[in-house]
């Protein structure tokens, strides 16, 4: 279970052939950003799932610091473990400078 805080949350959800990723303000309830394997430039390019993760991760991570958002933000993985896919999704955050 998530800790009730004023941290940002960052919510996973993994499906068997995509992964995406939003970061979302709980007290105003409202998604400031998002990602996803859906990404066009991710589209066409053939790699493994785990190498994808860790690009949509790199992709989030770009977008928070293009925001400037410096606030803590809590890693919401759901019922995910974290391995695999979760675990690249997070080194490609934490690539760009994100702290979890």
């Amino acid at each position: 279970k998530l800790k009730k805080s004023s941290n940002l949350r960052l919510s996973l959800f993994r499906s068997s052939k995509h992964i995406y990723v939003q970061l979302i303000d709980d007290t105003e309830r409202k998604t400031l950003l998002s990602a996803s394997s859906h990404d066009k430039s991710l589209k066409d390019t053939q790699l493994k799932p785990e190498e994808v993760a860790f690009k949509v991760g790199e992709i989030i991570g770009g977008l928070i610091n293009d925001k400037k958002i410096a606030n803590k933000i809590a890693f919401d993985r759901g019922a995910y473990l974290y391995h695999g896919r979760v675990k690249k999704l997070a080194e490609g955050l934490r690539s760009k400078g994100v702290n979890l």
